[in-house]
C-alpha cells in the first residue's frame, strides 16, 4: 500500500470514527430527552384522569372515559390504572393486567416515581395526594410513545445516511489532503532521480517553507555536497597515483627496451638492474604510502585504539627517522614533564603515530638546510602539546591551506624527492586519535607544526 493510501484510509478512519462517535452521542441523548419528556408527559397524564375520578362523585365513570379516550390523540394504547389507599383498583382503563407488587405501591405511595417498561411500552407509577388528605392513591399507567420512537427512528436514518455521505466526502477530501502532503515527496524523488555522479553540483528544491520536508531536502543537499568533495577527491587522488606510478613503471619499461634492444656487456646490465631496481623502490615506496593512506580511511578499516605513551612513540619515531636517513638530526626536548606518567598516555594507535610523527620529523629534515628538526614536547592542562621546529625555506601563506591535500608540492618543494602524501597521511591519523595539528610559517623562517592532544 502506498503511503498516499494509507494517509487517505487513517484520515478517513479517524474522522470517520470522530463522526460515528458524535452521531451516537446525538442519537443517545436525543433518546434519553425523548424518553424524559414522555415519562413527564405520563406523569401529567396520570394526574389529570386522579383528579377527574377523585371528582367522579359529580361526574359520571362513562364521562372520565370518554374525557381519556378524547386525549388519546398523542398516546396509544394507553392503560390506567388507579389503587386506592387499600391498594384496591378503583378505576382501570384497558385490558392491560399489570401485576404491581406491594413495596412498588408502597414505595410509590412513599413519594418515589417509578419509572420501567412493560414490553414495548413505558409505564410510571406516581401517586396522588387527595384533596381530602385521606392516604395517597396509586396511579399506573402505560403508554406507547409512538410519535417520539418515529421521530428517533427517523433521527437515526438520517444520522446514519449522513454518516455514509460524510464517509464519501471525508475520502475525497483524505486523498487531496494526501495527494498535497505526497507532492513534495514526488517532487523530490523526480530530482533526485535526475542526479547522478556527473551533475552532483546540483541540489534539490522544496517549494515550502522550513518544514520537515524542506529539512529532509537541505539534509540531502548537505549529503550532495559531501559526495560531490569525496567524488572529485577521489577523482584527484586517482589521476595524481595513477601519475606518480606511470613515471617509475615508463623508466622501468625504457631501461628494460634499450638493455634489450642489443647485445650488451655485464657491466652495461648491471647498470640497467641497478637502474631498475632504484625505480621499483620507489615505486614500491609509493605504493606502501598509498597503502598507508588507505589505512586510515575510518570507514575502511578499524583501528584497535590502546593506552601509549607519548613520549615514547615520539622517541621509537626519531630512531627510526635517523637509522632511515642517518644524515638528519632529530633533538628531542621534553619541558614541563610531569611526575605521574600516566598524563603522557592517551588512547591511540602506536604504530600509526609513530608513522606521523616520522612524517613530520622527515618533512623538516628533508627542507632544512641544516637537515635537522628540533622536537618539544609539553604538557599542561591536561593537554599534550609536540611542537616540530625546522629552519627551512617555509611555506608561502598562499600555500598553507592546501599542504594538508593529497599529492600537493609546493614550488619550494616541487625539487624536493617526495610524493604530496606524507602531510594528508599525517593529518588524518592525527585527526583519528581525536588530536589537532595546526602549521605556522612563513618564507626564509622555518616551520613549526604542532600537535595537541585533548584530555582523555
Amino acid at each position: 500500500m502506498t503511503i498516499k493510501a494509507r494517509l487517505t484510509l487513517m484520515f478517513t478512519m479517524l474522522v470517520g470514527s470522530i463522526m460515528a462517535l458524535f452521531c451516537l452521542a446525538i442519537y443517545f441523548f436525543y433518546d434519553q430527552y425523548r424518553e424524559k419528556r414522555f415519562y413527564s408527559f405520563l406523569n401529567e397524564r396520570a394526574q389529570t384522569i386522579a383528579q377527574l375520578v377523585e371528582a367522579s362523585n359529580g361526574i359520571s365513570r362513562a364521562d372520565v372515559e370518554k374525557i381519556e379516550k378524547e386525549n388519546k390523540t398523542i398516546l396509544l394504547n394507553e392503560e390506567i390504572t388507579i389503587y386506592d389507599g387499600s391498594d384496591s383498583v378503583i378505576y382501570r382503563s384497558g385490558a392491560e393486567n399489570l401485576n404491581i407488587s406491594k413495596v412498588s405501591l408502597a414505595d410509590a405511595r412513599g413519594g418515589k416515581e417509578i419509572r420501567t417498561k412493560y414490553h414495548d411500552k413505558e409505564v410510571i407509577v406516581t401517586r396522588h395526594i387527595l384533596q381530602d388528605h385521606r392516604k395517597p392513591w396509586i396511579v399506573v399507567i402505560i403508554a406507547s410513545d409512538n410519535l417520539g420512537i418515529n421521530q428517533l427512528n427517523r433521527l437515526r436514518e438520517i444520522l446514519l445516511i449522513g454518516w455514509l455521505l460524510s464517509l464519501v466526502l471525508v475520502s475525497v477530501a483524505g486523498w487531496q489532503f494526501a495527494n498535497d502532503a505526497i507532492k513534495p515527496v514526488a517532487d523530490i524523488i523526480d530530482q533526485v532521480n535526475n542526479i547522478s555522479a556527473g551533475n552532483l553540483h546540483e541540489k534539490v528544491k522544496v517549494g515550502r517553507e522550513k518544514d520537515e520536508l524542506a529539512l529532509l531536502a537541505e539534509t540531502f543537499n548537505q549529503m550532495l555536497t559531501r559526495l560531490e568533495i569525496a567524488f572529485v577527491a577521489q577523482k584527484n587522488f586517482v589521476s595524481h597515483a595513477s601519475h606518480e606510478l606511470r613515471t617509475p613503471l615508463a623508466l622501468i619499461m625504457s631501461e628494460a627496451e634499450l638493455s634489450l634492444m642489443k647485445e650488451r656487456s655485464p657491466r652495461e646490465y648491471q647498470d640497467a638492474l641497478k637502474g631498475i631496481w632504484a625505480e621499483a623502490g620507489e615505486m614500491n615506496e609509493l605504493v606502501n604510502r598509498l597503502l598507508e593512506l588507505a589505512r586510515t580511511d575510518e570507514n575502511a578499516f578499524k583501528v584497535s585504539f590502546s593506552k601509549v605513551r607519548i613520549d615514547e612513540v615520539l622517541w621509537q619515531a626519531k630512531t627510526s627517522t635517523e637509522q632511515k636517513n642517518p644524515g638528519y638530526h632529530v633533538n628531542v626536548s621534553y619541558e614541563k614533564i610531569p611526575d605521574d606518567e600516566e598524563q603522557l598516555k592517551r588512547f591511540g594507535d602506536e604504530s600509526l603515530l609513530r608513522t606521523a610523527f616520522g612524517n613530520l620529523m622527515d618533512n623538516a629534515c628533508k627542507y632544512s638546510d641544516d637537515k635537522t628538526v628540533n622536537v618539544s614536547l609539553e604538557t599542561g592542562n591536561d593537554q599534550i602539546r609536540i611542537y616540530f621546529r625546522d629552519s627551512g625555506v617555509g611555506i608561502a601563506p598562499t600555500e598553507l591551506p592546501y599542504i594538508f591535500d593529497t599529492f600537493y608540492r609546493s614550488d619550494a618543494t616541487i625539487t624536493k624527492a617526495g610524493y604530496g602524501i606524507g602531510l594528508a597521511l599525517t593529518k588524518r591519523i592525527i585527526n583519528m586519535q581525536g588530536a589537532a595539528i595546526e602549521v605556522s610559517s612563513a618564507l626564509g623562517s622555518g616551520t613549526t607544526f604542532t600537535i595537541t592532544f585533548p584530555p582523555f
